[in-house]
């Protein structure tokens, strides 16, 4: 059993996939959007490949708990992926994944590059990981 974390975003998108016993994250690359039909069909086969049995995409809920223009967008992909993939996708709430983010980078003393770099696959890592944990509790 390995699922895919996705961090989706407009440019690009994080991906992470977990061990096979779904108890640890570790982040892949980073995907350039190219354009809907590219992208899902690159994930569709890293999913192929690597054996993903259900995905997880992050949804960037408000601070308040709506749903904005980028939440929707991120549920609109999640669907397509999941007509995609045939594999069950479900949205996470990543509400504070960008402050997790920030401060392992701040932590790690990165470059301003190398951070800019790292932030989605991090992201994704990130929110696969919470997701995991709470399958376990």
């Amino acid at each position: 059993m390995r699922i895919l974390g996705i961090d989706y975003g407009d440019r690009r998108i994080g991906l992470a996939l977990s061990d096979p016993l779904g108890f640890t994250a570790q982040g892949l690359e980073t995907l350039e959007n190219k354009g809907v039909e590219r992208t899902l069909e690159a994930i569709h086969q890293l999913c192929k490949d690597r054996g993903v049995t259900e995905i997880v995409v992050g949804l960037p809920v408000n601070m308040d708990g709506t749903i904005g223009p980028r939440a929707k967008g991120a549920t609109e992909f999640s669907l397509a992926l999941g007509r995609k993939t045939a594999l069950p996708v479900r949205t996470w709430d990543e509400r504070l994944t960008s402050r997790q983010v920030e401060r392992l980078l701040a932590q790690g003393g990165a470059s301003r590059r190398a951070k800019k770099a790292a932030n989605d696959r991090l992201a994704a890592t990130v929110l696969l990981q919470s997701y995991l944990e709470s399958k376990r509790s």
